[in-house]
């Protein structure tokens, strides 16, 4: 069974994709660059802000499918400019505040809108037995295949089983 997830507190699709979909237990989100919603903009600032606001947005769909960060088990952060890994790394620190997921990070030549970051998440919930098996989880954003999660210079994505 699929289900969508849609929330006002993260930007819409600028595309043909949803902001998160669920299914068999695994919630996919698309990869979220730091618009805020309220204006439909990029954040105005560099790395700091535009790092907090990716993850907020990654924040609010978790809470709208009925997630939480900590329920995130894998993460890769892409960056426009690896020189901003140290003020992204302060930025997803205050995020994720325990039960910290596994974690990539890596420069890119270009993120959507100009970003300077783009994030992507991977978790888990408990299903019957325990938690999905990692073979098992797949995130699809901006046409890659992969079981990570990604934050670049002005966008995330997150995928979370149950």
């Amino acid at each position: 069974m699929k289900r969508i997830i849609s929330t006002t507190a993260a930007p819409g699709a600028i595309g043909p994709y949803s902001q998160a979909v669920e299914a068999n237990g695994t919630l996919y989100i698309s990869g979220q660059v730091p618009v805020d919603p309220a204006t439909g903009k990029m954040v105005e600032g560099g790395i700091t802000e535009q790092t907090t606001q990716a993850l907020k947005n990654i924040k609010a769909i978790l809470l709208a499918a009925g997630y939480t960060l900590n329920d995130v088990v894998k993460s890769t952060c892409l960056l426009s400019d690896i020189s901003d890994f140290k003020a992204m790394n302060e930025v997803y620190a205050q995020f994720y505040t325990s039960e910290q997921p596994a974690r990539a990070a890596f420069a890119v030549k270009a993120l959507p809108l100009g970003a300077l970051i783009r994030n992507r998440n991977g978790g888990s919930k408990t299903v019957e037995a325990g938690p999905r098996p990692a073979s098992s989880v797949v995130v699809k954003a901006d046409s890659s295949l992969h079981a990570y999660s990604a934050i670049t210079s002005k966008s995330i994505s997150t995928l979370t089983s149950r």
